[in-house]
């Protein structure tokens, strides 16, 4: 597996550095805990265990270089330059990392310091991605197959007229198909194409890194201050650090309706607009037109960012939708970078649990516009729809 591995410490989506630069500020002591989760109920052969331990090992000797801070300085400035600072001294420390394969399952747990581990996710999610698919000996489109679909897509984005971002990261095929895509989608001048949630690429192709907080970021928040609180806690917290920069708010990790209870006049007014990642699309739109227009602001000059499953059918049905009743934009993700001729995996990462002054562990959860996306403890799931008062 020696050609697996990673080349960049900033080879990860550029949410998790936002969101480290304000846990190192606000949350420097906090313990918690990160667990891989199997959707797609994936087969790993033999041995995969240790393939991937050994590119995790390696992955201690990654460190900021000069260029990648420059950078980062250049293109970021509202990134606290102390933050730099101690991005440049960061090493991953592979013992934060517990990976166990027992037959065909795999369980890998991350668990230290919030503003150490948080950096770990992303890049897991796409090693075991890439490994996956080199371990089964699973044959994927050529190059070229890959550069002109890529191309194809790109183009009919381009006619609607909607700005777009690649955001596949943690489920592309492999790197190196995520920077075919990458060199496909920049060839054109005149493009929609906006910018890269991998802050590695953004770099290497000169488009803008984005991307604001993840659903980590609320379910932290309702684990330390409570669920009622977490929504307006953590947008307080957002404000608090970026002043107004990365204005973008996630909607849905206790669904839209209670976030749209908290996401108040002031905040309508400050952050620029909102991320759609589960439940119906067009519904979200309505919601989020409605919710504007109760609080006597334009939807027009607001946008949402659609980023959930998106394939150009969706996005045309979308784009038609909302299409003079409010901004859009687009994040597409494993269309773009896991569109190989493959089944693309069904992986995810999430935070479950932050550890009490007492040691005690406190359980998150998230509860999306999906059900089906319902993750963490049954037991805190239904105490927060109490809480909450979501009824299914």
């Amino acid at each position: 597996m020696q050609n697996i591995h990673l080349n960049s410490i900033l080879d990860n989506d550029f949410y998790k550095i936002t969101m480290q630069n304000a846990v190192v500020k606000l949350f420097p002591s906090q313990i918690v805990k990160y667990e891989f989760i199997n959707r797609g109920k994936h087969h790993f052969p033999e041995g995969f265990d240790h393939a991937l331990r050994e590119i995790v090992n390696k992955m201690a000797e990654l460190k900021l270089t000069k260029d990648e801070k420059k950078f980062l300085a250049k293109t970021c400035p509202y990134l606290d330059l102390p933050y730099l600072d101690f991005l440049e001294g960061y090493h991953y420390d592979p013992s934060e990392v517990k990976i166990v394969q027992t037959g065909n399952d795999l369980s890998v747990t991350v668990e230290g310091l919030w503003y150490r581990t948080i950096l770990w996710e992303v890049p897991l999610l796409a090693l075991i991605s890439e490994l996956h698919y080199e371990m089964n000996h699973m044959e994927r489109d050529s190059n070229e197959v890959v550069m002109s679909k890529t191309l194809e897509k790109a183009d009919s984005l381009n006619k609607l007229g909607v700005t777009f971002a690649e955001f596949g990261t943690r489920r592309r095929h492999s790197h190196k198909v995520q920077n075919l895509v990458m060199e496909a989608l920049t060839q054109k001048k005149e493009s929609t194409f906006i910018g890269s949630s991998n802050v590695h690429f953004a770099m290497k192709y000169s488009v803008k890194p984005i991307g604001t907080h993840a659903h980590e970021w609320f379910m932290f928040h309702a684990a330390e201050y409570g669920f009622k609180m977490a929504n307006e806690l953590a947008l307080e917290h957002w404000v608090d650090v970026y002043r107004g920069d990365l204005g973008v708010a996630l909607s849905d990790t206790y669904t839209t309706d209670v976030f749209f209870q908290q996401f108040d006049k002031k905040f309508a007014k400050l952050f620029d607009g909102v991320r759609h990642d589960s439940g119906d699309p067009l519904e979200f739109a309505d919601k989020t037109i409605a919710h504007y227009q109760r609080h006597g602001i334009n939807p027009l000059f607001k946008y949402i960012i659609f980023s959930d499953a998106l394939n150009l059918e969706k996005v045309e049905e979308i784009t038609s939708y909302c299409k003079g009743k409010i901004g859009v934009s687009f994040g597409i993700g494993t269309n773009l970078t896991n569109d190989v001729g493959l089944k693309p995996m069904n992986i995810v990462m999430k935070l479950i649990g932050v550890q009490a002054p007492n040691k005690e562990w406190i359980p998150t959860v998230k509860l999306s516009d999906e059900h089906g996306k319902y993750t963490g403890d049954p037991k805190m799931i239904e105490l927060a729809k109490e809480f909450l008062r979501i009824k299914d």
